[in-house]
């Protein structure tokens, strides 16, 4: 891990963190933009953006080449697949789409892929 990087120790864990409290925030946020009319939209992109947050957060401790070979590993390249294809496709159905129900459902498929996704690991 600890070449991962050229950054310290220290400043990747600092950014680890940022990155990751900055991706729960804003899965919260659009969370609570959810019930705002027409508030769909505003979900989709802030929890989209929340957990891609949240993801790149990891990067900041093992860096970004090595995150990127352990995403696509046999034993995690379908979650990974399942989860990056989730985030599209909540963005297409809420932005272009305009199916708020689309939208619902491929956020929920979002949090249960980041969860397969992040058991993958275990």
């Amino acid at each position: 891990v600890l070449d991962a990087s050229s950054l310290s120790f220290n400043t990747r864990l600092k950014w680890f963190a940022i990155c990751f409290v900055c991706g729960i925030f804003f899965s919260v946020l659009g969370t609570g933009l959810l019930w705002l009319p027409g508030g769909i939209k505003l979900f989709a992109v802030f929890y989209t953006f929340g957990n891609l947050a949240a993801l790149a957060s990891t990067c900041f401790l093992m860096g970004p080449v090595k995150q990127l070979k352990k995403m696509f590993e046999t034993t995690r390249l379908l979650a990974t697949i399942i989860m990056l294809l989730c985030f599209i496709l909540t963005l297409c159905a809420a932005l272009w789409w305009h199916k708020k129900g689309l939208a619902l459902l491929f956020c929920i498929l979002q949090f249960l892929s980041m969860t397969w996704y992040s058991l993958s690991y275990i």
